[in-house]
């Protein structure tokens, strides 16, 4: 189990994210309101907490939605998840999981100011399978993990 650090939403791409605190999943689109929703696979973006740490402690000042990712986790191992694994958001939204990871094709402000980024080892990316709300504090459970 794992629970929802931050609620992270931008109105276009390439951009930090912003945390809104709470947003609605929609199903087979992605997070109300964001810029990466759509009909594609890479509907919503996790990253944990933790990976963020070990950006802190290079010395760099960030924290959730600063590497784009829609929800900061606390407490899942996401990395380590299989392809197909489905997860409980919040009370009703349920995501499964279809990318770990993702090519940098032109690295971010991040990658420079550090000479390294977390996102594209360790983020993940969902596709929503049945929508709702969300909000920070909210609980996230894995209900079926395929190996």
């Amino acid at each position: 189990m794992g629970i929802i650090k931050a609620v992270c939403a931008s109105p276009d791409k390439g951009m930090r994210k912003k945390n809104i605190g709470q947003g609605l999943l929609i199903e087979e689109h992605g997070l109300n309101g964001d810029a990466h929703a759509g009909d594609w696979h890479r509907q919503v973006s996790l990253l944990a907490i933790e990976s963020i740490n070990k950006m802190r402690a290079l010395g760099l000042e960030v924290g959730p939605g600063d590497f784009a990712e829609n929800l900061t986790t606390e407490g899942i191992d996401l990395v380590n998840l299989p392809l197909g694994t489905r997860l409980r958001i919040g009370d009703s939204a349920i995501g499964e999981v279809t990318q770990i990871g993702k090519e940098c094709h032109n690295h971010c402000a991040i990658y420079y100011q550090a000479g390294d980024c977390v996102m594209p080892r360790e983020g993940i990316f969902i596709r929503v399978l049945g929508g709702g709300t969300i909000k920070v504090g909210d609980q996230i459970n894995i209900i079926k993990k395929d190996v």
